[in-house]
């Protein structure tokens, strides 16, 4: 048995945060522009034009819609704004790739936007670099009298094509998980063996400890504001739950047993023909699992991955355990270093290892998989959304969702914190989601 020590004041990044000052901001914004840009259509380079267009599910956004959404956020947000010389490439496109900002305008249906055969790739692309010249043009001359508030636009912008980044990568998985010849999103992929790890628990001491982000770095609005929340005695696992550990659960025949499932969630199963997790495939030689680079024998050792919120709670149940609350989750998660399995690394499946667990006792805490809590996602104490359009960012999402913490194997390194809070309904599974228990 760990224990974890009980920290009673503010909590803070593992890095020391200072505010630069405007031109300095200024230039570390236009220089991650140019990352963060270069960085989504990397994640393309594997993809076959024919894979740019498919919509797989409602939930699932085809490939070159986020990569002209992302570019209509700065021409939206920021060049339509500010800068008076700017001109459209097209008109039409404001309504094609809004998403869901209803001040922005009218927008197209969300469910039909596989339909939308043009404009093609290429054009897409083109939209991107127009749109990427006309931005480096803005920065380049703009200086100190630059509002403030155009450098605080650009940033959510960025952090906003970095969350689609990882919608991308889960959405393109989707996408060729529907092709019954499973092809791989990159064949060169290794797939590393997870290390077979125990299973143990840390303590988590009762006391009040503040939850929430009290920085001076970039969050979400959703993320604040920074209060107090009392903590009961309680214990979290080290590591997330294993295939091995899930396939159990399976086994014994939950997905046929009403009594541990939530009552929406039995509703699912039935509606849905649910009998084990989104990518697994029974075979006669075993269990396999759909991965980056295709269907592939199961790793019992990883960790089970693309899971509802509806198998989470059930599987907990089953186990008599139960998940634990975001700010169990946070409160372990204060303090310690952000080292993860990121998207950085290109390798796209989750991986349980102790070069994951910087300064113990938790391993894959950050990055591998987004960990569902049982919390539902609801405003802080004091919570107001920002005016405006980009007021609609997160807070009109706050209800039948639940939070989820920590990351994923689609997330960028430089996109996390430990009060980052990330949600989907209950029935959501195509993200990469895992379990880690609490009792």
């Amino acid at each position: 048995m760990l224990k974890t020590t009980f920290n009673r004041i503010p909590k803070k990044l593992m890095q020391a945060e200072t505010t630069p000052a405007p031109h300095e901001k200024l230039a570390i914004l236009a220089e991650k522009y140019t990352r963060v840009r270069r960085q989504t259509e990397a994640l393309c380079r594997p993809l076959k034009t024919e894979d740019y267009v498919i919509q797989s599910m409602e939930d699932v956004s085809p490939t070159k819609w986020h990569l002209a959404h992302t570019t209509w956020f700065f021409e939206t947000f920021v060049l339509a704004k500010y800068d008076t010389a700017y001109e459209p490439l097209n008109p039409d496109y404001a309504y094609l790739f809004n998403s869901y900002y209803v001040q922005a305008g009218d927008r197209f249906s969300r469910p039909h936007r596989g339909l939308l055969s043009r404009p093609g790739v290429d054009e897409v692309y083109a939209y991107r670099a127009y749109v990427d010249e006309r931005m480096q043009q803005f920065l380049d001359a703009a200086d100190e009298s630059l509002a403030p508030e155009v450098l605080d636009v650009l940033e959510i912008g960025l952090n906003h094509e970095q969350q689609h980044q990882e919608l991308l990568m889960t959405d393109v998985k989707h996408v060729l998980s529907v092709n019954p010849l499973y092809p791989a999103y990159d064949p060169d992929t290794v797939l590393p063996a997870s290390e077979p790890l125990d299973m143990d628990w840390a303590d988590i001491p009762e006391g009040i400890v503040h939850a929430g982000y009290d920085g001076s770095g970039f969050s979400y609005d959703n993320e604040g504001p920074a209060h107090r929340v009392f903590l009961e005695p309680c214990q979290l696992a080290i590591r997330p739950i294993t295939n091995a550990e899930y396939l159990a659960f399976v086994q014994d025949g939950a997905y046929r047993n009403p009594v541990l499932w939530l009552s929406e969630g039995w509703a699912t199963i039935e509606r849905e023909g649910w009998k084990h997790p989104l990518y697994w495939k029974p075979t006669d030689h075993g269990w396999q699992e759909f991965t980056a680079a295709g269907l592939r024998d199961m790793d019992l050792h990883a960790p089970a991955t693309h899971l509802s919120y509806f198998e989470a709670d059930a599987f907990v149940r089953w186990a008599g355990w139960r998940l634990p609350t975001e700010f169990e989750w946070e409160h372990a998660a204060s303090g310690r270093a952000l080292d993860g399995h990121y998207s950085d690394e290109r390798v796209f499946h989750p991986q349980i290892s102790s070069k994951y667990a910087p300064a113990g006792p938790y391993h894959n805490l950050f990055g591998s998989a987004w960990e569902w809590t049982s919390s539902h996602y609801s405003p802080y104490p004091g919570y107001r959304a920002a005016p405006g359009a980009l007021g609609e960012y997160n807070g009109k999402f706050m209800y039948n969702q639940f939070v989820l913490r920590g990351g994923s194997v689609a997330t960028p390194s430089d996109h996390i914190r430990a009060t980052y809070r990330n949600f989907f309904p209950g029935y959501a599974r195509w993200q990469f989601s895992a379990i880690r228990p609490a009792r």
